[in-house]
């Protein structure tokens, strides 16, 4: 893994949310600009902030889940431009998180969050793969199978 020294390092605690129907939790972008994509909740972790305190705040504040995150399930380091518009080097940790109902609550939301996730909706892990808006990421049909028994 090599990380792009010349990119901000944006360090941040991705959310994989699953159901007891095995249907993964997706939020969708819409960005001024850009074809639209889908994102599992989660974000960029505040300073000092650990990746585990960081998944358990923004699964809270983008679900209205109070749940413990687990342990980290995977690690992905893509280079990408953010909503806003700066070029990053992300260093994304990912929790899954089983939960008992499909109930979200999206009051905890910033302003730019309600302005550009404009969908969330619950993805089979066969949708996940022949979805035909980006998803990302792009294996996590994948990442759940193998750590989830089915």
């Amino acid at each position: 893994m090599t990380l792009n020294p010349a990119l901000r390092l944006r360090r941040a605690a991705r959310l994989i949310v699953v159901d007891p129907e095995m249907r993964a939790l997706m939020f969708r972008y819409d960005v001024p600009g850009r074809d639209p994509f889908w994102v599992t909740a989660g974000g960029e972790c505040d300073p000092g902030e650990s990746f585990e305190d960081a998944a358990r705040r923004e699964l809270f504040e983008e679900t209205g889940i109070t749940a413990d995150p687990g342990p980290q399930i995977a690690r992905m380091t893509p280079e990408f431009i953010t909503v806003e518009g700066e070029p990053v080097q992300a260093d994304e940790r990912f929790f899954l998180v089983r939960v008992d109902n499909a109930r979200v609550d999206t009051a905890g939301h910033t302003e730019l969050e309600r302005k550009l996730m404009t969908q969330h909706r619950w993805f089979t892990l066969d949708e996940l793969e022949s979805w035909h808006e980006a998803v990302f990421p792009v294996n996590l049909a994948d990442m759940i199978r193998s750590h989830i028994a089915t």
